[in-house]
């Protein structure tokens, strides 16, 4: 989670939203890493565990795209389409810090990952290094108004 924050902040100061995501492998190794760059890029889809799980699917350099024992680790509850990408990867689980009342999906507002209907359901780890990932949310929007 610390490095998930150490991109959080790196995307604040470039002027996106402070979210930041690591993949990592079954021993623990960092294989993608991400940040929000939907400003920087002008990409609607630049969340920061799309970013991430892409950098993660490239770096293992295997023919199958899915992350099997890998872990999403993200600063802020996942989006719907984060969410979404979480279970379409294949990941074990996803670790997140903040929750998100506005737009999580992954039990605040919705829960994608543990919908029975879909073919794969991720554990979840919910609340670690919460509140350094809600203050950094809080300081960028505070600058904002």
């Amino acid at each position: 989670m610390l490095a998930a924050l150490a991109h959080a902040r790196d995307a604040g100061d470039l002027g996106d939203i402070p979210i930041g995501a690591v993949v990592v492998d079954a021993d623990l190794r960092i294989i993608g890493e991400g940040r929000n760059v939907r400003e920087q890029d002008v990409d609607p889809v630049g969340h920061a565990e799309i970013v991430a799980l892409r950098a993660a699917a490239y770096a293992r350099r295997t023919d199958d795209w899915r992350l099997e024992g890998c872990t999403l680790v993200v600063t802020l509850e996942p989006c719907t389409m984060c969410a979404g990408a979480a279970v379409q990867s294949r990941v074990d689980r996803v670790v997140f810090g903040a929750w998100d009342a506005k737009a999580g999906a992954v039990g605040s507002l919705w829960d994608v990952v543990r919908d029975r209907r879909l073919n794969h359901r991720p554990e979840v780890v919910a609340g670690v290094l919460a509140d350094e990932s809600s203050a950094l949310l809080a300081s960028f929007f505070a600058g904002r108004r």
